[in-house]
C-alpha cells in the first residue's frame, strides 16, 4: 500500500472531519439580496486572507460562494485532510477538484479488498 493511502485511510479511520461528512447546506439563502452576497462575500475573503478559514467557510455557505469555497476546499487539501475538502468541493459543485478524490477513494477502497 502505497504511504499515500495509509494517511488517507487514517484520516478515514480518524473521523477527524468537523461536522462529519455531510453537505451542510445544497444551496446559498434564496433571501439575500445581490449587494448583500457582495458584502458577505468581501467579509469571507478578509477572514479568510487573514487565516479565519471556518468563519470565511460558513460566509462563503450561506451565500453559495463557489470561488470562497473552493479555496477553502484548496486550504484543506494542503493540510492533507481530503475528505474535509471534498466536502467544500462538493459544496462549489466543482467537479475538476472532486473527481481526481473520488478516484482515490476507489482506488483506497480497491486496495483494502485487495488485502481483505
Amino acid at each position: 500500500m502505497v504511504s499515500s493511502d495509509k494517511s488517507f485511510i487514517s484520516e478515514i479511520q480518524s473521523h477527524s472531519i468537523p461536522d462529519g461528512f455531510i453537505k451542510v447546506t445544497d444551496s446559498p439563502l434564496t433571501s439575500l439580496s445581490s449587494e448583500q452576497k457582495v458584502a458577505l462575500n468581501r467579509k469571507g475573503n478578509e477572514l479568510f486572507n487573514n487565516g479565519k478559514i471556518s468563519e470565511a467557510s460558513r460566509i462563503f455557505m450561506t451565500t453559495g460562494y463557489s470561488d470562497g469555497l473552493t479555496r477553502v476546499g484548496d486550504s484543506f487539501m494542503k493540510k492533507n485532510q481530503t475528505l474535509t475538502a471534498l466536502k467544500f468541493y462538493c459544496l462549489a459543485k466543482n467537479k475538476n477538484k472532486c473527481e481526481p478524490i473520488y478516484e482515490k477513494i476507489a482506488g483506497t477502497i480497491g486496495l483494502l479488498f485487495k488485502e481483505g
